[in-house]
C-alpha cells in the first residue's frame, strides 16, 4: 500500500498528463490516485448501514418534531399567510385568482386544506384573525410545508452521503439545516419557500444519482434519474418565480459536462456527444417545460369560476370564467350612449366638475385655467360622458355601433363640455400633457376634441363593450394616451387622481374601460340591451394563450412589487443575519414570530464559504508554481462536488442584487440550504486529506481502481458534537421569536437581540439612572 501523499512536486518538463491512454470513461476522481486505504474499526462502525439507517432516522424524526412543535401555535393568521392560505380557498371554492408565483406550491397547499376539511369560506383578510373563532383546520394546512421543511433534513444528509461524504459529515450538513431557526419558523406556516427548498434539495439529490450512473450511459437506471431531475426542475419553478434559479445551477453543471465530452482527448466521438447533448436537452429542458405545463392546466381547470383575480385578466380570459360579469353585462355600445369609464389600473372614474385648474401651480408653472378633469374613486353624474361621433351615421341598424379605431368626442353631460387635450403641462408632470374641457357650442378647437378609440388586441371593426371592452384613448393632433396615477392631486383638485396625457401612447396602464351604461338615444333601445339575460356559457380560449398572458403578467407584477417595507433588506446583509422580519406580534402577551437565522448555522456556513474559496485560489497559485498541496482525488472531489454545491448558493444569491423589487431575508433560504452542503465539504477537507472513492456506480467502461476510504475519525466527531451543541443552545434560546411563545418581557426581548440591528418588538427601553 502506498503511503499518503503529501505536498508535491513537479519536476521541470514532466508532463501533466498520464503517459497512458486513458479511457474515455474515466471518473474525474481517478485521474491520480495517490492513496491506498482501508476502515478502520472507527469508520467501519460509523459508515455501517445500521448506522446510517440510525442517523437518517434521527434527523428525520427530529426534523419533524421540531416542524412541529406547538404548530397550532398561534391560532391566527400569520404574515403572507394572508394571501397563500387564500389562495388555499380559492381552490377549494374554484374561484379564480392571481398571483405573481406560478401554482404548484399552492395547489398542494389548497389539496392539504380540502384533506384537512376546509371548506374555504375562511378569507384570510387580515394578520391576525382567528383561525379557532372561524373554525379553520389551519393545523392540516399548515402540516404540507411542515412536513416538506422536515423532509428536506433528510435529503441533505442524503445528498452527502450520496456525494461521497462520511456519515459524520453528511449530518453536519443535516443539522446545520434542522437546527436553525429561519427554516423552522419558515417551514411552520402556510407558506411557499418550505416546497421551494424541498425541491431544490431533491433536485440537486436526483442530478447527483445521476452522474453517479455516468458509466451505464443510457441505461433505463440514468434516464430515470435524468428525468426525475427534469421533474423536480420543474416542480421549484412551479413553487415560486425564483425556483427558476435551479435551472442557472443545473444548467452550469451540465455545460460543464458536456464541454469535457466534446474534449477530443476523451475520444467521443461527435455522435456520442450529440447523443448525450439531445438526451440532457430531454430530460432538462422538453420534460420540464411539459411538467410546468401541466400545472397550469390543472390550475385553470381546478379554477373554473369568477374570482377575485379576474380584473387582472384580459377580456377575452375573463370571459371563460363562469359567473364573471363581463361574461353576464358585456354590452355592445352605440353612438350618443351615456357610459361611465374606469382605469383599470387604479379603478377610479373619469370625472370632471366645474372647477378650473389654478393659474398658477406651487412650482410657478402656468395652467390653461381650463376645467378640471380628475380621477375619482365614487359614483357621481359628473362620471357621466357621452359618445359623440364625427361621422355621418345612418339613422338605424348596425352603422351606429362604435368600433376600434373609430374617432370620437366625449361630452361630459352635466358640463356640456368636450374632453380635450392640448400642449400644455399636467400639475403633477410636466412632460405630460394637461387634460380639460371645452364649451360644446365652440368649435375653434374642434380638432383637440378629436380622440381615437384603440381597444386593446381588437381585429379591424371590432365592436366596443362595456366591461370587456378596455381600450386606450389616443389624442388624434397630439398622440398622448390620457392616463392616471395615484399621486393626489392639491386641495384645489380635491385629492382626486390627476388625468393627464402620456406620450407614449402605447403605455399599458393607460388602459381604461366603459364601467356602465347610463343611458342611450332610444329609449327602448336601452331597455333592450340593458334587460337582465340568462346566464350564458363561458367562452372557450386556448390552452397557451391563456399560459402566455398569465405568464406575462405574472412577470411585470413581479417586477412591479417596488414599494417600500419596513422588514425589506438588502442581499448583501443576508449571509451575516442583520435583520429578520417580524411575522406576528400579540401584544397582551407580549408574544411574537420574528423570522431570523440561527447565527451559529449561519455564520458557520458564510465562513466555510470563505474558506473554500481561499483553499482553490491558494491550490491554482500553488499549482501554477509546480506545486501540488492537494491530493488529486480530494481536489477533484472540491472542485466537482463541493463546486456544485457553491454554484448552487452563487445562482441563488448573486441574481437578488439586479432585483429591484422588494426583497427579504427568506429569500437566502434556498442559499442557506447550499451553503450547509459546502460546510460539510470544507469541514471534510479540514478533518482529513482522505476521501470515500470511488463514488460512482461501476459499469463496463469504467477503468477499476483500488478503493479508497476516508479517515474522519472521533476528532471530526467532536467538532460536529460541539456545534450541534451550540446551534441547539441557539436555538432554545431564540426559540420564543421563532414559536411565537411564551412571552417575554422587554429585558428578555433584549437578551435575544444578538445583534442590534434586529428589531424585535417589546424590548424594554434603556434608561440612564443618575445618583
Amino acid at each position: 500500500m502506498d503511503p499518503p501523499v503529501g505536498t508535491r512536486r513537479r519536476t521541470a518538463g514532466t508532463s501533466l498528463q498520464s503517459g497512458s491512454t486513458r479511457s474515455s470513461e474515466t471518473d474525474p476522481d481517478e485521474r491520480y490516485l495517490s492513496t491506498f486505504s482501508q476502515r478502520g474499526s472507527f469508520q467501519a462502525a460509523t459508515e455501517s448501514s445500521r448506522t446510517n439507517l440510525l442517523v437518517a432516522s434521527t434527523l428525520t424524526l427530529l426534523a419533524f418534531l421540531t416542524r412541529f412543535y406547538k404548530i397550532n401555535n398561534p391560532d391566527e393568521v400569520v404574515f403572507d399567510e394572508v394571501h397563500f392560505g387564500k389562495f388555499a380557498a380559492y381552490y377549494i371554492r374554484g374561484e379564480y385568482y392571481f398571483d405573481v408565483h406560478p401554482p404548484f406550491a399552492k395547489m398542494l397547499l389548497g389539496a392539504a386544506g380540502w384533506f384537512a376539511g376546509f371548506d374555504g369560506n375562511f378569507n384570510f383578510e387580515n394578520i391576525g384573525d382567528s383561525y379557532t373563532e372561524h373554525h379553520v383546520p389551519y393545523i392540516g394546512l399548515r402540516a404540507l410545508p411542515a412536513t416538506l421543511g422536515a423532509l428536506t433534513v433528510p435529503i441533505v444528509y442524503a445528498i452527502m452521503k450520496e456525494s461521497g461524504y462520511s456519515t459524520i459529515i453528511a449530518a453536519f450538513s443535516a443539522i446545520l439545516v434542522l437546527l436553525d431557526n429561519a427554516h423552522i419558523a419558515q417551514d411552520r406556516l402556510i407558506l411557499l419557500d418550505a416546497q421551494l427548498i424541498f425541491f431544490t434539495a431533491l433536485t440537486i439529490y436526483t442530478y447527483i444519482r445521476f452522474k453517479k450512473l455516468r458509466y451505464n450511459e443510457f441505461s433505463g437506471e440514468w434516464w430515470t434519474w435524468l428525468v426525475a431531475t427534469g421533474v423536480c426542475l420543474a416542480c421549484c419553478l412551479g413553487c415560486k418565480i425564483n425556483g427558476i434559479l435551479i435551472f442557472l445551477t443545473i444548467g452550469t453543471a451540465v455545460l460543464v459536462d458536456l464541454w469535457d465530452l466534446l474534449d477530443i482527448r476523451k475520444g467521443y466521438s461527435m455522435e456520442h456527444f450529440t447523443r448525450h447533448f439531445v438526451a440532457r436537452a430531454i430530460g432538462l429542458i422538453i420534460v420540464p417545460i411539459m411538467v410546468y405545463l401541466s400545472f397550469f392546466w390543472v390550475h385553470f381547470a381546478t379554477l373554473p369560476r369568477s374570482g377575485a383575480g379576474d380584473s387582472f385578466m384580459s377580456p377575452a380570459f375573463q370571459e371563460t370564467l363562469a359567473g364573471n360579469e363581463m361574461l353576464l353585462n358585456s354590452q355592445e355600445l352605440r353612438y350618443y350612449d351615456v357610459v361611465t369609464m374606469k382605469h383599470k389600473e387604479t379603478k377610479v372614474f373619469l370625472h370632471s366638475h366645474k372647477e378650473q385648474y389654478p393659474l398658477k401651480y406651487e412650482d410657478g408653472r402656468i395652467s390653461s385655467q381650463g376645467q378640471q378633469v380628475t380621477g375619482y374613486g365614487h359614483n357621481d353624474t359628473n362620471n357621466h360622458w357621452q359618445i359623440v361621433p364625427t361621422k355621418a351615421l345612418p339613422a338605424t341598424g348596425r352603422g351606429r355601433v362604435v368600433r376600434h379605431d373609430d374617432v370620437i368626442q366625449l361630452l361630459h353631460v352635466n358640463t356640456q363640455t368636450f374632453l380635450l387635450t392640448h400642449d400644455v403641462a399636467s400639475p403633477h408632470m410636466p412632460t405630460n400633457q394637461e387634460f380639460t374641457t371645452w364649451p360644446k357650442d365652440d368649435i375653434s378647437r374642434y380638432n383637440d376634441t378629436l380622440f381615437q378609440l384603440s381597444i386593446i388586441d381588437a381585429d379591424d371593426g371590432q365592436e366596443w363593450k362595456t366591461k370587456s371592452g378596455y381600450f386606450r384613448l389616443i389624442h388624434g393632433p397630439t398622440r398622448v394616451s390620457m392616463w392616471t396615477h395615484k399621486k393626489p392631486l392639491p386641495d384645489w383638485g380635491f385629492k382626486q387622481q390627476e388625468i393627464n396625457g402620456n406620450k407614449n401612447a402605447q403605455e399599458k396602464t393607460a388602459t381604461w374601460y366603459v364601467d356602465s351604461l347610463i343611458s342611450a338615444e332610444d329609449e327602448e333601445d336601452f331597455q333592450s340591451r340593458t334587460a337582465t339575460r340568462a346566464a350564458k356559457e363561458p367562452k372557450k380560449m386556448n390552452f397557451f394563450k391563456k399560459f402566455f398572458e398569465l405568464q406575462l403578467l405574472m412577470l411585470q407584477h413581479n417586477a412591479g412589487l417596488t414599494a417600500s417595507h419596513p422588514y425589506a433588506s438588502n442581499p448583501i446583509n443576508w449571509p451575516f443575519l442583520i435583520s429578520g422580519i417580524s411575522f406576528w406580534t400579540d401584544s397582551k402577551d407580549q408574544r411574537q414570530i420574528y423570522l431570523i437565522g440561527n447565527i451559529v448555522s449561519w455564520w458557520t456556513c458564510t465562513i466555510t464559504l470563505s474558506i473554500f474559496v481561499g483553499v482553490l485560489g491558494a491550490d491554482l497559485l500553488a499549482r501554477r508554481r509546480g506545486i501540488e498541496p492537494i491530493p488529486d482525488p480530494v481536489r477533484n472531489r472540491l472542485w466537482n462536488n463541493a463546486g456544485l454545491f457553491t454554484i448552487g448558493w452563487a445562482t441563488h444569491y448573486f441574481p437578488f442584487f439586479l432585483f429591484s423589487r422588494q426583497l427579504f431575508v427568506h429569500h437566502y433560504l434556498p442559499s442557506h440550504l447550499f451553503s450547509a452542503l459546502v460546510a460539510g465539504a470544507v469541514l471534510n477537507f479540514v478533518m482529513s486529506e482522505t476521501i470515500n472513492y470511488p463514488i460512482s456506480i461501476r459499469g463496463r467502461n469504467m477503468r477499476m481502481r483500488p478503493t479508497q476510504y476516508s479517515d474522519i475519525g472521533p476528532k471530526a466527531l467532536a467538532v460536529v458534537a460541539a456545534f450541534t451543541v451550540a446551534m441547539f443552545l441557539t436555538l432554545l434560546f431564540i426559540a420564543p421569536l421563532t414559536y411565537g411563545t411564551p412571552g417575554l418581557d422587554g429585558e428578555q426581548v433584549n437578551r435575544r437581540r444578538l445583534l442590534s440591528t434586529w428589531t424585535l418588538h417589546f424590548a424594554a427601553k434603556k434608561t440612564d439612572h443618575t445618583i
